[in-house]
């Protein structure tokens, strides 16, 4: 009997989807929820899995190629020779990786590993389901050629004391300065995540008025109040308590009391929403995704500072769903965790409003008639000005 691998039904606002590489090839016998290829769209990467035991006997659609919501792509024999039942989610975690059809891992994280020589087999994945992540591959040593420390003799180089030929020295060149750089090129193609970033803030900039308004906050209470509070805090709840969590209740009271910049413009109408979708970007290896908070007005720090932990971990993992990256009804996006001081972030579309959080920096301050030095911090409200007035924003 031959059995259908379909794609699965994608959300009105995921077209189609581009397929990664085949696990698995035609005549090979695979076992039923073993993955077989890796789907990529705009959003996200999803895991085809087998819906039946048996041998893959026909594939449709290569790698690279595009295909829709529910179109088929390879055929499963179920007749045929099929290896064994796979073992349930607990004992699998539990296995070594060959017991378990091989170590379950992201297409980013894979990629790293085969540019480094790194053994997947020999890896215990931290992510979520014991998913190898990015962070894994790299904190394995030995894997792949390593760049050799400055000052370090390159290999075949004479040895200490003795002397060596300059082969800069007939053209008059500096043998202790720098050799030249390679002055190679390489060509890959865009993964459809970057292109949809692309194509969404082009957009942004072309259809809105962006502006963007700056004020700078003192952090000394927020700090002083995590300070007092964490570790009381984490022994509770059983999550750290961040800084974002405060962010995301002030900015939810902040739109409850201006629900414009909490709106979009569509067509001729402005679209009021009575909740707080609050969108945080997160930077993954495929790009900067943004994972939705629904209805932030009713979640606690503790509730926010757990959905964050999670959306984070699934996003650097690419285990992200369209549902949990569409909507949103206002973003925060943080970008002082890389150091910058100051930007101005661009809208995510249709949403009408951005914040931008900064780098906490020590400053000398004016209050109350003296310079104190403060941790201060820069925010960037970027807004359309179509909609927002400098007063709401």
């Amino acid at each position: 009997m031959l059995v259908d691998v379909k794609v699965p039904v994608l959300s009105e606002s995921v077209p189609d989807v581009t397929l990664l590489d085949w696990k698995k090839r035609k005549g090979e016998a695979v076992a039923r929820d073993e993955i077989l290829i890796e789907l990529e769209t705009d959003k996200t990467v999803l895991e085809l899995a087998a819906p039946r035991a048996g041998v893959l006997a026909e594939v449709l659609r290569q790698s690279g190629d595009t295909a829709l919501s529910e179109e088929v792509l390879a055929r499963i024999d179920t007749a045929g020779a099929a290896p064994p039942p796979r073992p349930p989610d607990a004992e699998r975690a539990k296995a070594p990786p060959s017991a378990a059809g091989g170590p379950r891992i992201g297409p980013a994280a894979r990629k790293l590993a085969e540019e480094r020589g790194v053994d997947l087999s020999g890896i215990s994945g931290s992510g979520r389901g014991g998913r190898i992540t990015k962070e894994d591959v790299l904190a394995q040593r030995g894997g792949g050629p390593v760049a050799p420390s400055p000052g370090a003799p390159a290999e075949g180089a004479p040895e200490s004391g003795t002397a060596a030929p300059s082969p800069f020295a007939a053209q008059g060149r500096d043998p202790a300065g720098p050799a030249p750089a390679p002055r190679g090129e390489r060509r890959e193609r865009m993964s459809r995540l970057r292109a949809r970033i692309a194509e969404r803030l082009k957009d942004a900039q072309q259809r809105a008025a962006i502006l963007s308004t700056f004020n700078e906050v003192d952090m000394g209470p927020v700090i002083a109040l995590r300070r007092r509070y964490r570790d009381r805090f984490e022994e509770i709840h059983g999550v750290r308590l961040g800084f974002m969590s405060f962010f995301v209740k002030a900015a939810v009271r902040a739109l409850r009391r201006f629900p414009v910049v909490n709106a979009r413009i569509e067509g001729p109408e402005i679209i009021y929403h009575d909740y707080c979708d609050v969108g945080v970007a997160v930077a993954s290896p495929r790009g900067l995704v943004v994972p939705v908070l629904r209805n932030a007005e009713g979640l606690s720090f503790a509730e926010i500072e757990s959905k964050l932990g999670e959306l984070g971990a699934r996003a650097r993992d690419g285990t992200l769903g369209f549902e949990e990256m569409s909507g949103g009804t206002f973003t925060i996006s943080n970008g002082g965790v890389f150091g910058s001081l100051l930007s101005t972030p661009i809208l995510n579309p249709p949403q009408s409003a951005i914040l931008g959080m900064h780098r906490t920096e020590e400053r000398p301050v004016v209050e109350h008639g003296e310079v104190v030095v403060r941790p201060m911090m820069y925010l960037a409200l970027s807004y359309d000005h179509r909609l927002i007035d400098g007063r709401e924003a």
